[in-house]
């Protein structure tokens, strides 16, 4: 049988729960220290999953920055990167995008309608797989075991953050809580409106809590809820 990975959702979110403001400029909710701190998550992971809404929105490039981190992996017999991950139900994703073009091996999850439209776009960019007629989360994590991770990193964006909790297969969540207030209902939140395990008097356990400057960053342990 497979062994999925241990899934932790990684987020820097405001205080009122966004993850961005509505304007076209990136908002900024994390500080260098913090930064730092997602690389070193970054570089224990043996993947990191973005969606594509996030890819396109957002166009990051998902590294590892530290060069010491790199080299530790690849003394540990690690590639120096983990691999990048996206998903898409609808296949469009453009090859310019940087996410393609710095880092180790990429994968696509995607589904039967739209994996050869993929294959098409990327030409050998990144491997591409399909998991069947749906995106179904647990045939994700399944393929993700299938391959060999053991930890993976999901970075957003909020859609997949709600799926991965409302199906309770967020073993960790990580916040990083910025000082800030957005306020704009049309912005992107952390979390949207799902059936979550327990509903709205499950507590989730409390890892960790610590200030790293004037964020605060939470740790949570989704699945061992208590009433």
């Amino acid at each position: 049988m497979t062994t999925r990975p241990y899934v932790i959702l990684s987020a820097a979110m405001s205080v009122d729960g966004y993850l961005d403001d509505a304007s076209p400029e990136r908002l900024r909710l994390s500080t260098a220290a913090d930064f730092d701190r997602v690389d070193q998550v970054r570089a224990e992971s043996d993947a990191i999953l973005i969606g594509a809404t996030t890819m396109r929105k957002d166009n990051p490039r998902l590294l590892v920055n530290s060069e010491e981190r790199r080299a530790q992996r690849v003394a540990e017999g690690k590639p120096a990167y983990p691999l990048k991950v996206t998903v898409t139900r609808t296949g469009d994703l453009s090859a310019d995008l940087n996410f393609w073009h710095h880092g180790g091996d990429k994968l696509v999850v995607t589904v039967d309608d739209a994996v050869e439209k993929v294959r098409a776009t990327l030409d050998g960019l990144a491997d591409v797989v399909s998991v069947g007629p749906d995106l179904d989360w647990g045939l994700v994590l399944d393929e993700l075991g299938r391959r060999g991770v053991g930890r993976l990193m999901v970075e957003g964006g909020g859609t997949i953050h709600t799926q991965l909790m409302a199906a309770n297969l967020a073993d960790e969540v990580h916040l990083a809580i910025a000082p800030l207030l957005v306020g704009q209902p049309e912005a992107a939140r952390f979390l949207g409106a799902a059936d979550y395990p327990g509903g709205s008097t499950a507590r989730m356990r409390v890892l960790e809590v610590r200030a790293i400057d004037d964020v605060i960053f939470v740790r949570y342990s989704p699945k061992e809820r208590t009433a």
